[in-house]
């Protein structure tokens, strides 16, 4: 079993025929993805690694049954894109464009909680199921099938530590990716609750950072619900207060967002807290009942 996405997953690329489409469909499908349509209006009739092009996303569900949208289209038309995947009763969108205006995102998390689907990002490198299934723009190489399912505001922080826990031969269930913006579909706290009901995942790792009270707000719920042992750490600890770090998300403000609050709030929630990424595979390996393999 996996987090949201497995090998049987029917994938739809929207802007498959821009660069970061026609780039990204050609990694994933070489991964094992079930890429089975495109859509680019006005590009009907033509095939990008023999993913064939259609209209609209309603057309292409019709032809394919396809569940899940993965949106690479320019920042402007993403609002269209993603009510036009919402329209045709997509399952679980994934936004990979970064730059998209705030208000925009407000639009497309409010009509996407409407109408019941799941959204990961905006600003984000989607989603993998190790050895099953990847959409977006994970690296598939570093992952290895496993136990541990990891979720994180920040996508090179997920490679980097996935990578460390590959090398340890630490496997991974379902890691996702789910973007720095202030404004995003599934959070912490719907990711935790995913992995804490999936019997394939054992322990946690949640990658965090400075800004808002997602993390905080991931403690009270780890402290209230969630059986599984969870691993964090948090990014962003020598960012000078009311600085912008990286993502729009990462900012400190009123006195809230803090990493200290953050690792406060962990360890209050009796959470393993790493000083730094490379530290998250041995606080795993102690938590952990599967044994690595070598």
């Amino acid at each position: 079993m996996a987090v949201l996405i497995n090998k049987e997953s029917k994938i739809i690329i929207q802007g498959i025929t821009g660069s970061m489409g026609k780039t990204h469909t050609a990694h994933m499908l070489k991964y094992g993805t079930k890429i089975v349509a495109g859509v680019t209006p006005g590009k009907k009739g033509q095939e990008v690694s023999k993913v064939m092009v259609y209209d609209t996303v309603s057309e292409a569900k019709e032809k394919t049954g396809a569940t899940v949208s993965c949106i690479f289209v320019p920042a402007y038309s993403v609002l269209d894109a993603a009510y036009e995947a919402f329209d045709a009763a997509m399952e679980l969108v994934i936004i990979i464009t970064e730059g998209i205006p705030p208000h925009d995102e407000v639009k497309i998390i409010s009509r996407a909680n409407e109408m019941g689907v799941k959204v990961i990002g905006p600003n984000c490198p989607g989603i993998i199921t190790p050895g099953e299934c990847l959409i977006g723009i994970h690296p598939g190489i570093i992952y290895k099938p496993g136990k541990v399912g990891m979720i994180s505001r920040s996508g090179t922080l997920t490679y980097e530590v996935a990578l460390a826990l590959s090398n340890a031969g630490i496997g991974q269930s379902t890691c996702i990716g789910i973007g720095g913006d202030p404004v995003i579909g599934l959070g912490f706290i719907e990711c935790l609750k995913l992995f804490n009901n999936d019997p394939d995942t054992e322990a946690i790792v949640l990658m965090g950072e400075i800004g808002g009270t997602a993390e905080e707000e991931a403690a009270e719920l780890i402290k209230k619900e969630i059986k599984k042992p969870v691993v964090a750490y948090i990014a962003g600890r020598t960012a000078p207060p009311g600085k912008r770090m990286g993502h729009a998300g990462a900012i400190i403000s009123g006195g809230k967002g803090t990493a200290e609050s953050k690792v406060k709030a962990f360890r209050d929630a009796k959470v393993e807290v790493a000083e730094v990424p490379s530290e998250v595979v041995e606080l795993i390996k102690k938590v952990i009942k599967t044994p690595a393999k070598v």
